[in-house]
């Protein structure tokens, strides 16, 4: 007994195997870009945290006049008692003597458009002290911004 074979049946599977599926799936899955956005978030809460301008731990005078200028550049005087002060060229935290305080303005902003620097002064600093570093701004045709804080 032999067996027939349906031709019209073979016929029709071999071309519906032969055809591909050209259908693209237009999902994706939004799970793992938002762990990247996390990630990234996290990241730059971290960052910014540890970028700190004022590394010294100065107390300020209250100010309600605010400034909006960007100074690329910050000198901070701290008070140490017994009239010993130290300057800081961007919160560093070895200090530079007042002769070179000029020096080291003079290297960081003799490239700048618009030279402009911060003070960052503790509140029981002299006047005289802040206005010495405000005299080397003027010497130099710089821009200053005295760092208060908000009332």
């Amino acid at each position: 007994m032999a067996l027939k074979r349906n031709t019209k049946v073979d016929a029709q599977f071999s071309v519906s195997s032969m055809t591909r599926n050209t259908k693209v799936d237009a999902q994706f899955s939004v799970s793992s870009m938002t762990d990247i956005v996390f990630l990234l978030l996290i990241f730059f809460l971290v960052t910014s945290t540890l970028i700190n301008p004022n590394a010294l731990k100065l107390l300020l005078p209250k100010s309600t006049g605010q400034v909006n200028a960007k100074a690329t550049v910050s000198v901070s005087i701290k008070d140490w008692g017994n009239d010993t002060y130290t300057y800081h060229v961007n919160g560093e935290k070895d200090p530079v003597s007042y002769e070179q305080v000029e020096d080291e303005l003079i290297g960081l902003l003799s490239q700048e458009e618009d030279p402009t620097f911060s003070i960052f002064s503790d509140q029981s600093v002299p006047v005289g002290e802040v206005v010495q570093i405000m005299n080397i701004a003027k010497r130099n045709h710089y821009k200053v911004i005295l760092a208060t804080q908000p009332e």
